[in-house]
C-alpha cells in the first residue's frame, strides 16, 4: 500500500466504501425477503436495491471526487512544491488558492520553505563572510610571519597591538606591563624611534616602503633593531603597521669595542707613522742603531703588538654565535666520534652555551682523531659542566697522556681540507686548550663562553599567535557610555581571600584575570599571582580556596600584587561576580600605593538580574548551569578558574542584552541600576566620563 499514491489510496478508500455499501444493501433486501417473501415483493426489493445502488456509487464518487479536487491533489501540489524549495532552489510563495481547503497547511508549509530559503541564504552569506574573513586572516599572517623569527607586530595607526608573536613576547616582556592586545605600544618601547618611523612611512606614501630604526626597551635592558612599513588598506586603518625587532644589544656592544680599538689604532699608530715618514724623509736609517727611525719603528711594532693582543680579545664578538643546548652539542661529537670507528659517551648538564656549533664540534672530532694515532685510545669521554659564567668543556680518554707539544703542533692544522686551523677556531670563542688530568684520566680542557640557563618555557609560547584584526575597523568613542558593548576591552577578575571581612583585616591570597577582546576571551592573556596577606590563613578558608601558608610564603606582597594588576587592567572594564566584595580589596590599597581604579565596573549579579529579572537565582554556579558554562570542580573557588567561568558567562549574557536592545554601555549601566537592592552599582560620574 505505500507504494500506491496519495491519490490512489484515497480511490481505494471510497471504491471499498461504495462496494461495502452495496453489499450492505444486498443483505438487508435478502434478509427481508426471507422473513416475509412473495415473488411481487421479490420484484420490488430488486427494483428498489438497483436504484438504491447506483445512487450510493454517484454519491460515493462525487464525494472521491471532492477528495480527490480539494484533498489530495492539494497535497501532492504542496509536498512536490516542498521538495521543488528543498532540493531545486525555487524561491517563490506557494499558490494557496489551489490549497484552500487545506486549512493552515499550505500557509504553514509556506512559512516553513521560507524560513528554509532565508536561513539558507543567511547561512551562505555566513558562510562567505568567515571565509572571507579567514582569507583575509590567513592572507595577513602570512604577510606577518614572512619574517620570522624576530619579533613580529602589527599596530593600529592609534600605535594599540593588534597582533604579536611569541618571539615579540618575550622581547616587550621586560616591561613592567603585561603584554597585551589592544595595549599602546609605547608602554613596551621607546616612544620617539617608532613615531618617527611611522611619520617618515606616512610622508613618504611610497607603496611597500621600509623604515629602519633603533629603539630601546624602557627598562633599558634591549637594544632593538626594528624594520616597519604599512601594513596597507585593513578595515580602514590605512596608517596600521607592520614591525620586525631583533635584538643586537651584544650586536652593539661589540661593535662599540670594535670601535674604540679601531680608535685607538688611529690614535696612536697615525702619530706614529706620521713622524716615520717625516724622518725618513730626512734622514738614512740604514746602520743608525740610535736613528729616531729606528725608535720609531719600534714603538710601533710594540703598539701594534698590543693592538693586536687587544684585538685577539674581543675577536669572538663578531663571528656567527648562538646559544645551543650542551646536549645537542655532544650529541653531534659523538656521532662525528663514531663515525671514524671510535667510542664517546658523554656527561653534560642541562644548559646552553654560546658557540658555533659546526666549528666546535669540528674541533673536538680533529683531536680524538690524532689522540688515537698517538696513543691507540679507542674509548673517550666528554664533560660539560656549568663554571659560573662559563662551561668548562673536558675530554679525556683511557690511555696514556700526550706531549704538550704535539698539541701546540695540532693547534696549526686546519679541522678538514679548506677548513680554519684549530687555533683560529679556540681565538675566535676566546679559548685556550690545556693537557692535564680529569678523574684520572689523561684530558684536555677547554672552556667556552656565555652560558644561557635554559628556562622551562611553555610547550605554546614560542609558536603562538595572538591577533584579532577587527580591532583595525573598531570604532572609538570620546565617552565610554557611547560605545558599543562589544567595542569594549573588558578585564574580568576574582580573589581568594582569608575571609569574608575585609574592614576587619582580611586580605588576598590569591587574584586572577582574564581578558575579553572585541568579544572574544584571550585565552593566552592571563594574570594569576599567589599573595602574600601578610598574617595566617585560617584552616576553614583553606578547605574552602586550597590556598595554604606554604603555597604563598615566596609570594608577592599585596601591595604589588594590587600594583601589577592595576597595571593589567589599565584602560579596560572590569568585570567580577558580586563586585564590590573583590573591589574593596583593591581600592582600600590605592592612597596607600598612590593610584586608583578609575575602571568602570560591571557586576555579572546585576548583568544577571537584568537579563533573567531579580527573583532568579544569581549564584556563579547558577549562572553557569543556566547558560551551559562548565566549571571543573577542582577550578572552582580557584581566582583563575572562578575568573574563566565568569568571563565566560558575561559573554553569554553580553549577548543577551544586545538581545533584548542594550547595545551601548550607558543603557546598560542605566539598566544595571535599576537593581541596586541586590548588589550596590560602583560606576559614578568619574568611571563613565
Amino acid at each position: 500500500m505505500t507504494r500506491i499514491s496519495l491519490r490512489g489510496r484515497i480511490l481505494m478508500f471510497f471504491v471499498a466504501l461504495a462496494a461495502g455499501t452495496v453489499v450492505a444493501l444486498a443483505l438487508g433486501l435478502w434478509f427481508g425477503y426471507h422473513r416475509d417473501g412473495s415473488q411481487d415483493m421479490l420484484n420490488a426489493f430488486m427494483q428498489s436495491a438497483i436504484a438504491a445502488g447506483f445512487l450510493i456509487l454517484a454519491l460515493v464518487t462525487w464525494v472521491w471526487f471532492l477528495f480527490d479536487t480539494h484533498l489530495a491533489r492539494p497535497i501532492d501540489k504542496v509536498a512536490s512544491a516542498m521538495r521543488a524549495r528543498a532540493h531545486a532552489d525555487v524561491a517563490h510563495d506557494f499558490e494557496a488558492e489551489d490549497a484552500r481547503y487545506l486549512g493552515d497547511l499550505a500557509a504553514a508549509a509556506s512559512a516553513t520553505a521560507t524560513t528554509l530559503a532565508q536561513t539558507r541564504g543567511a547561512l551562505a552569506e555566513q558562510v562567505q563572510r568567515e571565509t572571507t574573513r579567514l582569507s583575509s586572516d590567513k592572507n595577513k599572517l602570512e604577510q606577518l610571519l614572512a619574517d620570522v623569527p624576530p619579533a613580529v607586530l602589527l599596530c593600529t595607526g592609534r600605535h594599540h597591538l593588534v597582533f604579536y608573536n611569541g618571539v615579540a613576547q618575550q622581547f616587550l616582556a621586560g616591561s613592567q606591563r603585561p603584554v597585551c592586545l589592544d595595549r599602546n605600544i609605547f608602554d613596551y618601547l621607546t616612544e620617539g624611534p617608532i613615531r618617527d618611523a611611522h611619520h617618515r612611512l606616512l610622508e613618504g606614501a611610497v607603496p611597500d616602503a621600509v623604515v629602519e630604526f633603533i629603539c630601546l626597551s624602557p627598562c633599558g635592558r634591549r637594544r632593538l633593531a626594528g624594520r616597519m612599513r604599512l601594513a596597507g588598506d585593513n578595515g580602514g586603518d590605512h596608517a596600521a603597521y607592520v614591525m620586525t625587532l631583533r635584538d643586537v644589544t651584544n650586536d652593539f656592544e661589540a661593535y662599540a669595542r670594535r670601535d674604540a680599538l679601531l680608535g685607538d689604532v688611529f690614535q696612536q699608530v697615525r702619530p706614529a707613522l706620521s713622524d716615520l715618514r717625516r724622518a725618513a724623509e730626512t734622514k738614512a736609517v740604514s746602520g743608525l742603531a740610535n736613528d729616531p727611525v729606528v725608535q720609531q719603528l719600534q714603538a710601533l711594532d710594540e703598539m701594534l703588538a698590543e693592538l693586536e693582543g687587544r684585538f685577539e680579545t674581543c675577536r669572538s664578538d663578531g663571528w656567527p654565535m648562538a646559544a645551543t643546548d650542551t646536549r645537542e652539542l655532544a650529541g653531534q661529537v659523538r656521532r662525528a666520534v663514531e663515525g671514524q670507528g671510535l667510542m664517546l659517551d658523554f656527561d653534560v648538564g642541562e644548559f646552553a652555551v654560546r658557540c658555533n656549533v659546526f666549528d666546535i664540534v669540528n674541533l673536538l672530532s680533529h683531536l680524538v682523531s690524532h689522540i688515537h694515532g698517538v696513543t691507540s685510545a679507542t674509548q673517550f669521554r666528554l664533560v660539560i659542566s656549568d663554571a659560573g659564567g662559563a662551561a668548562d668543556v673536558v675530554l679525556s680518554w683511557a690511555g696514556s697522556m700526550i706531549p704538550p707539544e704535539a698539541l701546540n703542533a695540532w693547534l696549526g692544522e686546519a679541522v678538514f681540507d679548506g677548513g680554519m686551523t684549530c687555533e683560529t677556531i679556540l681565538k675566535a670563542h676566546g679559548n685556550v686548550l690545556v693537557v692535564d688530568r680529569a678523574d684520572d684520566r689523561p684530558a684536555i680542557l677547554t672552556r667556552l663562553r656565555s652560558v644561557e640557563r635554559l628556562r622551562s618555557i611553555g610547550a605554546d609560547l614560542s609558536r603562538h599567535v595572538v591577533y584579532d584584526f577587527d580591532l583595525l575597523s573598531r570604532l572609538n568613542y570620546e565617552k565610554i557610555s557611547d560605545a558599543q558593548i562589544d567595542a569594549l576591552t573588558y578585564v574580568v577578575f576574582d580573589t581568594e581571600t582569608t575571609g569574608l571581612l575585609p574592614e576587619q583585616g582580611d586580605e588576598m591570597v590569591q587574584i586572577a584575570a582574564v581578558r575579553i577582546v572585541n568579544g572574544k576571551r584571550v585565552k593566552s592573556e592571563v594574570f594569576n599571582l599567589f599573595v602574600n596577606p601578610g598574617r595566617p590563613i585560617p584552616p576553614s578558608s583553606s578547605a574552602i580556596h586550597g590556598v595554604t601558608d606554604a603555597m604563598v610564603a615566596d609570594a608577592v606582597s599585596v601591595q604589588e600584587a594590587v600594583r601589577q594588576f592595576h597595571r593589567f587592567a589599565e584602560g579596560a572594564v572590569l568585570v567580577a561576580h558580586n563586585a564590590p566584595f573583590d573591589m574593596e580589596f583593591l581600592s582600600r590599597r590605592e592612597k596607600e600605593l598612590g593610584l586608583r581604579f578609575l575602571n568602570p565596573i560591571l557586576d555579572t549579579v546585576l548583568v544577571s538580574a537584568t537579563v533573567f529579572g531579580r527573583a532568579e537565582t544569581h549564584t556563579l554556579d547558577a549562572l553557569a548551569e543556566r547558560l551551559g558554562v562548565c566549571i571543573d570542580e577542582e577550578d572552582r573557588h580557584t581566582a583563575l578558574g572562578d575568573a574563566i567561568a565568569t568571563a565566560d558567562v558575561f559573554i553569554k549574557l553580553k549577548d543577551m542584552l544586545a538581545g533584548r536592545g542594550l547595545s551601548r554601555f550607558g543603557d546598560v549601566l542605566a539598566s544595571l541600576r535599576s537593581h541596586q537592592r541586590l548588589v550596590r552599582d560602583l560606576n559614578d560620574q568619574a568611571r563613565v566620563s
